[in-house]
C-alpha cells in the first residue's frame, strides 16, 4: 500500500515537472471565470494581443493592407472604452462588427470567433482581459469602473437558448 501511494506520488511530481519543463502549465479546469479565460486568451487571443495583453507595435498606425494592428488590451489601449455588449461583439463577430458600424476607414484584421468559443466563453475571456487592468485609473476612477459604468447601457448579451 505504502509503495503505491509513493509511487502515485512520483508520477505526480514527474508529471508536473516534465508539464514545467516544457514551458506549459498542466491544465487545470476551474470554476473561476478569470482562470477559465486566462486558458482562452493564451490559446485564442495572445498570438496577436501579446501574452500580457500589451497588443502589436504602432497599433495606431494602419498596416501596408490597411488593417489596424492588433491593439493592446491590458488598459494600456481603448478596450476598456466599451461596454461589455460591444466587446462581447468584437470577439464573436471580429472586425467585421466595427467595419459594419460605419466606421470611416476602419479595417481590421481581427477574425471572428463565433464558430470558436461559446457564448460563456467569450464572456469568460474578457472577464479576465478586465482583470488586466487592475486598478488603472483615469481621471480618479479606475478604468475597470469607468467600464463597468459604460456596460450599464450596453450589458453582455443573454445567453442563446442552446449552444
Amino acid at each position: 500500500m505504502l509503495r503505491r501511494t509513493i509511487t502515485a506520488i512520483l508520477t505526480c511530481v514527474c508529471v508536473t515537472t516534465a508539464a514545467f519543463a516544457c514551458g506549459s502549465d498542466p491544465v487545470v479546469e476551474t470554476s473561476d471565470p478569470i482562470g477559465r479565460g486566462q486558458r482562452i486568451y493564451a490559446e485564442n487571443c495572445a498570438g496577436c494581443h501579446g501574452l500580457n495583453g500589451e497588443g502589436q507595435p504602432h497599433w495606431q498606425s494602419t498596416n501596408p493592407d490597411g488593417t489596424l494592428p492588433a491593439p493592446p488590451l491590458n488598459g494600456d489601449g481603448h478596450t476598456w472604452h466599451h461596454g461589455d455588449g460591444t466587446l462581447y461583439k468584437q470577439v464573436k463577430l471580429g472586425g467585421a462588427y466595427l467595419e459594419e458600424q460605419g466606421l470611416a476607414g476602419f479595417k481590421s484584421g481581427m477574425p471572428a470567433f463565433e464558430d470558436t468559443l461559446t457564448h460563456q466563453e467569450i464572456i469568460d475571456v474578457l472577464t479576465y482581459v478586465k482583470n488586466l487592468w487592475r486598478d488603472q485609473e483615469i481621471h480618479g476612477t479606475t478604468k475597470r469602473d469607468a467600464q463597468a459604468m459604460v456596460s450599464e447601457n450596453d450589458p453582455f448579451p443573454a445567453a442563446p437558448d442552446r449552444e
